[in-house]
């Protein structure tokens, strides 16, 4: 009798290796360099970076060169790309493993932080407040620009239906007497500036800036909706929901 076996799918071969699931562990909690990958799991960086290629060939981790330093790359997990795959392989083996539908938990807070607060941090954190009422969101910049970039304003609010409103960029002073349960660094060059966040849950997701990708606003106009696009798609992955049924 001839026994037909179901393929096992890319993302459990994938994730079944020991090494492998760290750094998928390490890269759901931020964006990470290679180095920052090889102190956190105390393995040779050879062998880092050969499982970081098989990853990478899978589609499910992708890198991006620092904005920052140049010299730098951070390794990003595709979350999307995660979720897709575990539901598909856990409904294949049975039906009734399909994900459960999610809810967001309220009274959570967010903090998102860029160089200038013109552009990428301001965009988080609309992006964040449109998708569920009840959390307490803010941004702030190292080095606050004297607006919000008019491309910032303009994507939101055609493709979003978001109005930023007259507010202008603010400075990390402007939110230093507040604690927050998450703060997420979107640029590397303020991930380096010495901050004090006490208690709360430190991501880094590396974005690059979208007004450098051209010399005028209008050109530059495609970057502002893909990094609107990036956005949207990380923040509906924050650790900010329970299951349903939970306790509050």
């Amino acid at each position: 009798m001839t026994s037909h076996r179901v393929p096992v799918p890319l993302l459990m071969r994938m994730a079944a290796h020991p090494l492998r699931w760290a750094l998928m562990t390490e890269l759901a909690a931020s964006d990470r360099r290679v180095r920052e990958l090889v102190a956190a799991l105390d393995e040779p960086q050879n062998l880092v970076s050969y499982h970081l290629r098989l990853l990478r060939s899978a589609g499910l981790v992708t890198v991006r060169r620092s904005n920052f330093d140049g010299r730098d790359s951070y390794y990003h997990l595709d979350l999307s790309r995660c979720a897709t795959e575990f539901g598909e392989a856990a409904t294949a083996l049975h039906p009734a493993l399909a994900p459960t539908r999610r809810r967001w938990r309220k009274n959570s807070s967010v903090l998102f932080l860029c160089a200038g607060n013109s552009a990428r941090s301001p965009m988080a954190e609309a992006l964040l407040r449109r998708r569920v009422d009840g959390i307490q969101v803010a941004s702030a910049g190292s080095h606050p620009a004297p607006r919000l970039h008019p491309n910032a304003v303009r994507v939101l609010h055609e493709d979003y239906g978001i109005d930023l409103g007259p507010r202008l960029p603010q400075s990390l002073e402007a939110v230093a007497a507040r604690r927050f349960d998450y703060v997420i660094t979107l640029c590397d060059k303020i991930r380096e500036v010495p901050r004090d966040h006490g208690s709360a849950t430190e991501t880094h997701w590396s974005l690059p800036d979208p007004s450098a990708a051209a010399d005028t606003d209008r050109a530059s106009y495609p970057e502002f909706q893909s990094l609107a696009t990036e956005l949207d798609n990380r923040i509906g992955f924050l650790p900010l929901e329970k299951q349903e049924g939970d306790p509050s």
